[in-house]
């Protein structure tokens, strides 16, 4: 039963996401406008554009996801979803989980999937490409489930993006400095690739636990 409605949840607003578009294609959107304009910005030096690439890709990467954030409860608590959520037998904790999965779907995997596209503009290696893409691959739940924290404490604010920006944004530091840091690793680093990688799936399946009970606490405190 819990898990009939769990997948449930998931479909709903992967099926809301399809049908209205959102966060995905704006996080997708916004994505290759920042690894458009950057290299505007520095100029035409390949080397240097190739050895911060996944720097950039990266902090595209987290600036993306907050697109559509405070929505993610707020919707739910405008038509009345979040006030059922609430009162239903499944534990709340896995119903944001679940909230969140969907979340990641729409927005972390494609920017991961992606990234050794946009990697292109940055003249990027493809081991570098393949670098990035598997570190956003295990980043961005990360970023999805701290992110999560701020939109359940800002659920009921009008316009809560900025200051759900300003709450996470910090949070979002360390997943920044081990991507970058794998990222890099793998094309050459003093580091090797493992350390760093292993350490971000650490701070995702962190972020995954931490961040369910921490919004699920929010949404009661706020109910």
């Amino acid at each position: 039963m819990v898990i009939r409605t769990l997948v449930a949840i998931v479909g709903r607003d992967l099926h809301i996401a399809a049908r209205i578009g959102g966060a995905g294609g704006l996080s997708l959107v916004f994505f290759l406008m920042l690894v458009t304009l950057i290299p505007f910005a520095i100029g035409p030096d390949l080397n240097l554009l190739s050895r911060i690439g996944p720097a950039i890709l990266w902090l595209a990467a987290v600036l993306s996801t907050l697109i559509g954030l405070d929505r993610l409860f707020q919707a739910d608590e405008e038509d009345g979803s979040l006030a059922i959520m609430l009162a239903s037998e499944t534990p709340l904790e896995l119903v944001v989980i679940a909230k969140g999965a969907a979340h990641w779907l729409t927005t972390g995997l494609p920017l991961a999937l992606c990234a050794p596209l946009f990697g292109l503009l940055l003249a990027l290696t493809p081991q570098a490409m393949l670098a990035v893409s598997a570190t956003l691959l295990v980043g961005t739940p990360a970023l999805t489930f701290i992110g999560m924290v701020g939109a359940a404490l800002t659920a009921r604010l009008r316009r809560g993006g900025l200051i759900l920006s300003i709450l996470v944004m910090p949070l979002m530091v360390p997943t920044l400095i081990f991507g970058v840091s794998a990222a890099g690793a793998a094309t050459g680093g003093t580091v090797p690739f493992l350390t760093p990688f292993l350490i971000l799936c650490a701070i995702s399946l962190a972020a995954l636990v931490v961040g369910a009970v921490a919004a699920a606490m929010a949404l009661r405190a706020e109910g």
